[in-house]
């Protein structure tokens, strides 16, 4: 069974971040919520979540995936924070799914990993996506990254990490969930 981890850290957009787990844990998927430095978070809108586990360096490269929510100053945080970086290089050089929403693509772009794909982001960050095919597109997939523009692209962006991880039951919970 595939693992995703989903990176928070202060400041993240809490739709961004809390969809994708709600959407991965109602098709059974192993999703865990990690923090950068402990436990309890503090959201961009100050919603304090309590994460499942702190970031360790080691444990985080046996997961599949990681998502990135966006966010101010959330976004940020990630962006510079050197173990995400080095995180966001391993996953790419393993093609593990890099997923990034909102201005949260700004970390992929300080990793250099971005160099002629295609990437979409919260409009007023492109500059810092590197020499990437920036793209308007709610959602966008370019060979393992995976990236969303804003909050509107919470749903999709998670059903499309979904779709990469069992195709079979995005069906079934858009269905349940009123999405289609």
């Amino acid at each position: 069974m595939k693992r995703v981890a989903v990176l928070l850290a202060d400041g993240f957009e809490t739709l961004e971040a809390l969809t994708v787990v709600d959407i991965l844990r109602r098709a059974k998927v192993n999703c865990d919520t990690i923090s950068l430095n402990s436990l309890e978070v503090t959201t961009s809108h100050k919603i304090n979540i309590i994460a499942d586990k702190v970031l360790d360096e080691k444990e985080i490269l046996e997961y599949d995936f990681i998502v990135l929510p966006g966010g101010m100053p959330g976004s940020k945080n990630l962006r510079d924070d050197d173990r995400v970086i080095k995180v966001i290089k391993e996953f790419n050089n393993n093609k593990k799914y890099i997923c990034a929403i909102c201005a949260a693509p700004i970390a992929l772009g300080k990793a250099g990993i971005t160099k002629g794909k295609n990437i979409t982001c919260y409009p007023g960050f492109e500059k810092e996506l590197g020499e990437c095919n920036y793209k308007e597109e709610l959602v966008v997939v370019d060979g393992n990254i995976i990236t969303g523009r804003g909050p509107a692209a919470a749903i999709p962006f998670a059903f499309k990490i979904l779709e990469k991880i069992d195709s079979n039951k995005v069906d079934e919970i858009s269905k349940g969930m009123l999405f289609k």
